[in-house]
């Protein structure tokens, strides 16, 4: 009787840790699916634009505790849903490529009709929240869902080398869907959040786009680098990033410390990729780029709301 007692705890136990396995693997499928440190930095910028609004507004957080959680739960599943569909649809480029090899999508975890079940019905539900906020918020979460989806994902990404400025356009309406939740768009604020994330994309991808090179090439999408070499990528990334220099000066009412951080962060990142221009380790300034990029944008957005609270 002992032993058939020992054995049925045993075989509980099993069970127990097959099904934990399981479900943790599902959790590290579904964030390999939805991109997660992508997700977090283009959720990031909707927080940042919704806070930034009831600062400018003099409004009280209490009054829009609803409103918050309607648009962060919305944007959250709408930009999921982005990157599930475009995860669904390139699931041939993400075979030959070592960093998406491990992808649900490729390892077979999650069917194709799963994810693109996902992709719409994380989609429907994002918009629906949104729905429950303002007019103007969702226009600017279909921008950003279109561009990603369609201009960018299904037609020019394996064409055309502005790819990237036009997948930019769905970064950029981020700070704008969390802005005008509050209020409208036509405001100087949340139109230079908008530049800042537009123009971080260009070096940001680019620098991607370097240290995934033989990948790229392999899966013949037309980057930057791809089509017309590390030099004259180079020279686009240092040019973007002198483009981020006079934005914070349009932010002088977010205070003067936010305004000399922010602008130290741009040089450093200037300095640095003007280095680039003459280092002969060309992946290693292209991992430095990559590193510095995201902890930028994460840093300054963070800060925004930091100086305002």
């Amino acid at each position: 009787m002992r032993e058939t007692v020992t054995t049925a705890l045993e075989r509980n136990e099993k069970s127990y840790q097959v099904e934990e396995r399981s479900l943790k693997s599902t959790i590290v499928d579904l964030a390999s699916l939805l991109k997660g440190l992508v997700l977090v930095v283009n959720v990031l910028p909707v927080l940042t634009g919704f806070w930034l609004a009831l600062h400018f507004t003099n409004a009280s957080i209490v009054d829009y505790w609803g409103d918050l959680v309607l648009t962060m739960i919305g944007s959250t599943l709408v930009i999921a849903g982005a990157l599930a569909l475009n995860n669904w649809y390139e699931v041939d480029l993400d075979r030959v490529m070592e960093r998406t090899k491990n992808r649900p999508t490729v390892t077979g975890n999650f069917s194709m009709k799963v994810v693109l079940t996902l992709g719409i019905v994380f989609t429907i539900i994002g918009f629906a929240f949104l729905f429950l906020t303002t007019i103007e918020a969702v226009i600017y979460s279909f921008i950003g869902w279109f561009t990603y989806v369609v201009l960018y994902t299904m037609w020019s990404k394996r064409k055309y080398t502005l790819n990237t400025m036009i997948g930019a356009v769905s970064g950029a309406v981020t700070p704008l869907m969390g802005w005008t939740v509050i209020a409208p768009g036509y405001h100087m604020v949340p139109i230079t959040l908008a530049l800042i994330v537009f123009i971080w994309q260009m070096p940001h991808t680019f620098a991607i786009a370097m240290r995934r090179y033989d990948e790229y090439k392999r899966a013949g999408v037309a980057m930057l680098p791809v089509v017309y070499g590390f030099e004259v990528t180079k020279r686009q990334i240092v040019v973007y990033i002198l483009c981020l220099l006079p934005l914070p000066f349009f932010l002088v009412s977010l205070g003067t410390t936010f305004v000399v951080i922010a602008t130290l962060m741009n040089i450093i990142w200037i300095v640095t990729g003007i280095r680039g221009l003459y280092t002969r380790n060309d992946m290693k300034w292209a991992n430095q780029m990559f590193i510095y990029s995201v902890n930028y944008i994460l840093i300054l957005f963070i800060l925004m709301m930091m100086v305002t609270w």
